[in-house]
């Protein structure tokens, strides 16, 4: 039979199962709600004696029910056995959701807890905006979030947004590139073996790298349990969680949460630690009906009782006050449809050769295992068939920086960029999703964003903090054991401020390369290095000389948060003080590691004399030659510190580095242009810039020796500083900072962009594709930022973070 579920309004109605064929019954109900909802939201509840999870006013006092999955018999306090809502119910207390909330200084656990247990639940494809839409209809939630606990405006989840990929990083901390686990659907080719949910394969530990928390906490003597995680049912380094299950989504809800509930009456001696579980739900609603459908407010509110059962059992155990839960979710939800769907069908006549991975982060690989490292097979006929075209194609080490979506061999090369809403396939046949909803996106689209909030004795109390990344939650769930994380991509510390006594206090990396010192020896150079610089007069040189020479106060201008430590051993590297920029100057590539200066006011307009002199402080063994660029029509030079027309500071070797003509032209105009936005919108900008080396794309600095020749960097990056009170300027600020950065491949061409039009009024849109945090710039330069005048934990804060636009 269909009945109405306990609290519902009643009215005949068309109903819906997810994963069940409709029925039609007058059995239909509204969740409970102040008031009863449209009918749209209706719904059924297939009454079956074996799946009675609650009490209800009827069942309380009843004789135990031989199916029931708990019960509310007078004695089953005695015997363990209620439901997780009895005590609200049919003993007249307050349910966990009705009470005030209470800031919980220290933990306080029934008699044989040790240790506040560790919770973390999923809720697989639960946006971001969900909750600002439809908080009044989940309060169960909005008071985990808001009402207790800590919670983020947005946890921003890794590239791509899948559901696989993101669990498993939330449990190691390490990017899909790291951990393994790039897609919900991928390729080995060194062994020719396939993944996907639907096979087996899935449980072979060969897929899975690093190590997740709850071998991480085994190794620390704890228990652990895990109802539904990915990769919780695979043997990983040759162990399961104490306790897990393998995944079946038949399994109700609420027989999810009485399980975790029964471990957590366990013996201490067999109790789990730590527990993970998992619900699918609002994904699976917002894959069939779409994330803006009544079927999802409707899957919301089921994820929403279900919690409200957990802290109920919780409160009924006297656990309420003792545990650390963590409630998040791994991706958002967009809209599919077909109409924003590109093919790759429709830019080439064969396809029958490749394979599509298709999606919103599609790939593209040979359809024969031997061509599988192919160099850019097939892009050449997807780049700039359209001036605005939403599918745009990449070498995967070409993808932005901050993606971390290159070193690994089951990433495919060729990689399909697409705009926010699209997705791209093969063929119009081999497209999942043309309508109900999509993920997978560039994990800064608003609609991938999810769901973080956190409450119990060691979190703050009723506190809202700044969006994160969950590569950082693996390091704070260690801290909430008490146990010492594995290596991971995190930033161990830069979630301190959800915590009220963090374990872990952060320090400042030591300099492994401390500078030398720059000098010059005599007032003209002994090699001109091929240079030349007609336009200065005798005088002009005189005057560049003596400001090379003497810079009184320039460090506390241009590095006023400290200079950059330089964390890359054996580096051999010297200061350059200038009036206008200082210079950290590498022997090793002969060109600055960076560059610093503030500015204040709008500079003059660039000098268009590419003149250039020695600098006599640099030994010419170590110095770039002009000659060098001279004899390479492909390469040119360009200025790190720009030239301007108020001083030729900048019109020496030191300051230049190898740049293709192409690229070239955009780092000027971004920054007579872009950083003057940024400018005239603060009391000033402190800048930051400089090379990059990556050749093998792992997302980390290269080493160097002293070369005959100038290497060629493979990206540029850009930090730009400012005081969050614009009333100060970037050496003057009181208070926190803020801070943009950017990393810019370094191209000889503008495939990426499929743009050559003059004005160049394309660059700032390009530049916000290639936006990053500082800590990616760090790991990419072997340096560390901000040493000076802000604390450590500010410091984690201001280089975690990720400006988006």
């Amino acid at each position: 039979d269909l009945i109405p579920e306990e609290g519902g309004c009643c009215r005949p109605a068309r109903c819906w199962f997810t994963g069940l064929k409709r029925h039609v019954s007058p059995f239909c109900f509204f969740p409970p709600t102040p008031t009863c909802l449209p009918v749209s939201l209706l719904r059924c509840v297939l009454f079956l004696p074996a799946q009675l999870w609650t009490c209800s006013k009827f069942r309380c006092g009843e004789e135990r029910q031989p199916h029931s999955k708990c019960s509310c018999a007078s004695d089953c306090a005695s015997l363990g056995d209620c439901c997780a809502n009895y005590n609200n119910i049919c003993a007249g207390e307050k349910s966990w959701v009705e009470e005030e909330c209470e800031d919980i200084q220290t933990p306080q656990c029934p008699a044989g807890f040790s240790k506040p247990p560790l919770i973390v639940v999923s809720m697989d494809g639960f946006r971001a905006s969900y909750m600002a839409s439809y908080h009044d209809l989940l309060p169960v939630l909005s008071k985990l979030s808001k009402g207790c606990g800590v919670s983020a405006e947005y946890m921003r989840p890794v590239y791509p947004t899948k559901t696989f990929p993101n669990h498993y990083t939330i449990v190691t901390g390490l990017y899909p590139e790291s951990h393994g686990i790039v897609d919900n659907k991928m390729y080995d080719v060194t062994r020719n073996v396939s993944f996907s949910l639907k096979s087996d394969e899935k449980f072979s530990s060969s897929w899975y790298q690093g190590e997740p928390v709850w071998l991480t906490a085994m190794k620390n003597n704890m228990t652990t349990g895990s109802f539904f995680w990915p990769g919780s049912d695979v043997k990983i380094k040759g162990k399961y969680p104490d306790f897990y299950k393998v995944y079946n989504r038949a399994i109700p809800f609420e027989e999810r949460v009485a399980t975790v509930l029964n471990w957590l009456q366990l013996p201490d001696e067999k109790r789990p630690d730590l527990y993970t579980f998992y619900l699918d739900e609002p994904d699976s609603a917002g894959h069939v009906f779409g994330p803006m459908s009544s079927q999802v407010i409707v899957a919301l509110m089921k994820v929403d009782r279900v919690l409200g059962l957990l802290m109920d059992g919780l409160k009924q155990r006297g656990l309420h006050k003792c545990v650390n839960l963590v409630a998040l979710s791994d991706h958002g939800m967009e809209t599919a449809s077909c109409k924003t769907a590109a093919f790759v069908s429709s830019y080439q006549d064969k396809v029958d050769d490749i394979v599509v991975v298709q999606g919103p982060a599609a790939r593209i690989r040979p359809m024969r295992s031997e061509y599988f490292f192919t160099c850019e097979f097939g892009l050449f006929h997807l780049h700039c068939k359209s001036p605005d075209q939403s599918m745009r194609p990449y070498l995967k080490e070409h993808l932005p920086k901050r993606f971390h979506f290159a070193n690994n061999v089951r990433i495919e090369r060729a990689h399909l960029y697409m705009k926010e809403t699209w997705q791209a396939a093969r063929t119009p046949k081999e497209i999942k999703y043309c309508y109900g909803g999509f993920h997978g996106s560039d994990n800064v689209f608003k609609n991938m964003q999810t769901v973080f909030m956190a409450y119990g004795p060691s979190l703050k109390h009723k506190s809202q903090v700044a969006p994160f990344e969950n590569i950082e939650v693996y390091n704070l769930m260690c801290d909430l054991l008490n146990i010492d994380p594995a290596p991971n991509n995190g930033t161990h510390g830069s979630l301190n401020h959800l915590l009220k006594s963090p374990s872990h206090q952060p320090v400042f990396p030591a300099e492994l390369s401390p500078a030398s010192i720059c000098s010059a020896s005599r007032p003209d150079p002994t090699d001109d290095l091929g240079c030349t610089c007609s336009s200065l007069t005798k005088e002009k040189k005189l005057n560049l000389k003596s400001s090379v020479m003497n810079c009184p106060g320039v460090m506390a201008l241009h590095c006023p948060y400290g200079v950059p430590r330089v964390l890359q051993r054996n580096t051999n590297h010297c200061l350059l003080h200038h009036s206008d920029y200082i210079t950290g100057f590498s022997r090793d590539t002969r060109m600055p590691l960076w560059v610093a200066y503030t500015l204040k006011n709008p500079p003059l307009s660039a000098n268009s004399d590419w003149c250039v002199r020695a600098d006599v402080r640099v030994q010419p063994s170590v110095s770039q030659s002009c000659s060098f660029y001279k004899d390479d029509p492909k390469l040119t030079f360009g200025y790190l510190h720009p030239s301007n027309r108020s001083t030729s500071d900048s019109q020496i070797t030191s300051n230049i580095a190898p740049m293709f003509p192409l690229f070239r032209d955009v780092w000027e105009y971004f920054h007579k242009a872009t950083i003057l936005e940024y400018l005239e919108r603060m009391n000033g900008v402190n800048v930051m810039s400089g090379p990059i080396f990556d050749e093998n794309a792992d997302g980390h600095y290269d080493s160097h020796s002293t070369k005959e020749e100038v290497p060629v960097p493979t990206h540029f990056f850009v930090i730009l500083t400012s005081c969050k009170n614009s009333s100060f300027s970037p050496d003057g600020c009181q208070g926190p900072l803020t801070a943009v950065s950017f990393i810019f491949p370094h191209r000889p061409d503008r495939l990426e962009t499929c743009s050559d039009k003059p004005d160049f009024q394309w660059v700032e849109k390009w530049a916000k594709l290639h936006v990053a945090r500082v800590r990616d710039v760090e790991l990419l330069t072997g340096l560390s930022f901000f040493h000076d005048r802000i604390s450590v934990e500010e410091t984690l804060l201001l280089k975690t973070y990720l400006e988006t636009f």
